[in-house]
């Protein structure tokens, strides 16, 4: 038998509901029957999605004096409405799936009905939507991740073409656009077909792999494939240049946040690019996040919970903010590359007995945890250190040692280590 303590949710007696569409919208106002006590009358007005229109749903919901209103996260249909009814009235922008397994009869005024009702009952929760400069942060930070993406797709073209010539070149070179793959490249794109010429060119450590490239660059090279691949090239420069645009212009918006991102710089995994997308998609207000597990859970990076009847059933992860997600996730396997970290450490006791994915999910939100509390209490990342689990627990370790040794057929005697 438990016993807790829990807040109930506020009833709001006037509350307003608005299913959205790109063309229209309809808006549905819950007030207090003033006929019938205990009942509740229902205001269903249609609204188109121009800027006047708008102004005139803002006046209208003004007039009939509601406490909240509840619209769904429709597509982008949401943002117009919202940015314009914000300022002036409480809203709550709810995710769609909270609701998508309890309604019942659907049409357009059905849902704006439902909406108003669920909101008075406090049946949803509000969608975290960060300000306008965040905003503008946010929607520079994802279109850079695309340019990037963009730019290494045309390296990956750069690479489909050169398979097409017979030659491996990236067979040997690690990194194709890289200083001895773009010389030699652009040797190749002049008219130099001699292969000794051409591996000569390398640079640096690539001047060991002399032998390896004058074996690689054996094939067909024609000019057709000389004009393709000089475009792929320029494709690829031509979207770092936007990028180095995007990341002046991130820097000018995030010049009065340089300590909360040499903050975020000190959690392993969590470079500068990484650190402006944390900030971007969270905001850096850490007040938004009751809880480091409730940013972790918000990101994604949790179990799921599904208990019924006692049983615990699978639980997988939401989908959860997926800009966040895949930085986690490039941040964790930074940080699992050296051997004598905290994360490390756990990423390798977690695998051994659920997997490598599992285990990969647990250090994403163990990151997610370390940074909520750098932004929440403005300090650097502490490193717990390889030996954080053996200090924590000393008994364990020589049970797990003298385990190891008894399946060997050895035994073995722990005694103190005399003290200088």
């Amino acid at each position: 038998m438990s016993r807790q303590d829990v807040k109930d949710e506020v009833i709001h007696l006037r509350s307003a509901g608005v299913d959205l569409g790109k063309r229209f919208l309809l808006a549905c106002v819950r007030t207090p029957s003033t006929t019938r006590a205990g009942t509740w009358s229902l205001e269903t007005e249609r609204f188109g999605t121009t800027r006047s229109e708008l102004r005139r749903l803002l006046a209208w919901l003004v007039e009939r004096q509601v406490d909240v209103v509840v619209m769904e996260a429709t597509a982008d249909y949401w943002r117009g409405v919202y940015y314009l009814l914000q300022p002036q009235l409480n809203l709550m922008l709810v995710n769609p799936s909270h609701l998508k397994g309890i309604r019942g009869r659907k049409s357009d005024p059905s849902d704006a009905a439902f909406l108003a009702r669920a909101g008075a009952s406090g049946m949803v929760m509000a969608s975290f939507v960060p300000g306008r400069m965040v905003r503008e942060l946010r929607d520079l930070t994802r279109r850079r991740t695309e340019l990037l993406r963009s730019a290494g797709r045309e390296i990956q073209r750069l690479e489909k073409e050169l398979e097409d010539t017979g030659m491996k070149l990236t067979s040997v070179l690690t990194d194709v656009a890289g200083k001895t793959g773009r010389t030699i490249l652009a040797a190749l794109v002049a008219g130099e077909r001699d292969r000794e010429r051409l591996a000569d060119l390398a640079v640096g450590k690539a001047r060991a792999k002399i032998p390896a490239l004058i074996e690689a660059l054996d094939g067909d090279f024609t000019d057709h494939h000389a004009f393709m691949v000089q475009h792929y090239l320029d494709e690829a420069d031509r979207f770092k240049e936007t990028v180095a645009v995007f990341d002046t212009r991130i820097a000018t918006l995030l010049s009065e946040h340089e300590h909360d991102l040499d903050l975020l710089d000190t959690v392993p995994g969590i470079g500068r690019m990484a650190a402006e997308i944390v900030f971007a998609e969270t905001g850096g207000d850490m007040s938004q996040f009751a809880t480091a597990h409730h940013l972790a859970s918000w990101i994604g990076v949790c179990p799921g919970q599904n208990e019924s009847a006692g049983v615990n059933k699978s639980g997988r992860t939401r989908h959860g903010n997926t800009n966040l997600k895949r930085v986690l996730g490039v941040a964790a396997l930074a940080a699992i590359r050296s051997r004598d970290t905290y994360l490390a450490v756990f990423f390798r006791r977690i695998s051994a007995r659920r997997g490598g994915k599992r285990a990969l999910v647990a250090v994403m939100h163990k990151i997610a945890i370390a940074v909520w509390h750098v932004l929440h209490d403005h300090v650097p990342y502490l490193e717990l250190g390889a030996d954080y689990f053996t200090r924590r627990d000393p008994a364990r370790a020589m049970r797990r040692m003298l385990k190891e040794a008894n399946t060997l057929g050895l035994t073995i005697r722990f005694e103190p280590v005399a003290t200088a």
